[in-house]
């Protein structure tokens, strides 16, 4: 009998194939998972990197746009909207609302992220939201040295995740809530409690955006850390070093 393998949750099969079960119900699920603090951490993501009008903004990990609707408004109909993922389950949703924005300029790239075929030095600024925890270190070091070949020489960065909390009274609950409660709302309403435990590990593995900070800087990018709610989201913001 063959022993059972742990599965490589950084193998982008793995993280394909999760996506692509999970993306009828992750809007809803990331929505609870963030106690409902997701809308307002992508507003501050979008923020945090300083959009103007008639820029060219790249979306990794795009999953179901749902960075889309801050960053459209801040753009405008001159700017340019490259969405990138490789989950046709999330694009398929993803569609729907490029269909709804037709005055404002959306690409969307069905393609993975470190094949992709955005030119190199054409995008003003790269967002992502809570698509970091599924990379490896070694995979966060290639993404730096993708970022910073698609940036413009004066380009900027934003990348924002869920996170573990950096007080210890707030650690312990978040952490039962996204290992216990979410896997246990994913049976009740979903009938499939595994791939929601899978994001309390990945969060677990991640812990925080300080080690993507030090990958980065290490990495031909200037950023720093930040934290939102306690620290139960953070990101990086910064800019391709001159």
């Amino acid at each position: 009998m063959q022993p059972h393998l742990e599965p490589d949750i950084y193998d982008p099969r793995f993280v394909l194939a999760l996506f692509d079960e999970m993306s009828g119900s992750y809007e809803r699920m990331n929505y609870i998972t963030s106690f409902g603090f997701s809308e307002r951490w992508r507003r501050q993501l979008v923020k945090a990197a300083q959009l103007q009008q008639a820029e060219v903004v790249a979306d990794l990990m795009t999953g179901m746009g749902e960075c889309w609707k801050p960053i459209l408004r801040r753009i405008g109909p001159n700017g340019k909207l490259i969405a990138l993922d490789f989950s046709e389950g999330m694009l398929r949703h993803a569609r729907t609302k490029m269909a709804q924005s037709q005055r404002h300029n959306i690409k969307i790239l069905k393609e993975d992220l470190f094949q992709n075929s955005i030119p190199d030095g054409s995008v003003d600024v790269v967002l992502s939201g809570f698509g970091m925890k599924t990379f490896s270190d070694a995979q966060l070091a290639d993404m730096a040295c993708t970022i910073s070949r698609m940036l413009k020489p004066a380009g900027r960065i934003a990348l924002m995740d869920v996170s573990t909390p950096s007080s210890r009274w707030m650690r312990g609950p978040y952490m039962f809530y996204l290992n216990r409660v979410i896997p246990l709302l994913g049976r009740l309403f979903l009938g499939n409690p595994e791939n929601y435990q899978m994001l309390g590990r990945y969060s677990t593995e991640f812990g925080n955006a300080q080690k993507v900070a030090k990958i980065f800087n290490d990495n031909g990018l200037d950023v720093k850390y930040v934290q939102y709610f306690f620290g139960c989201a953070s990101g990086v913001v910064g800019t391709l070093r001159k």
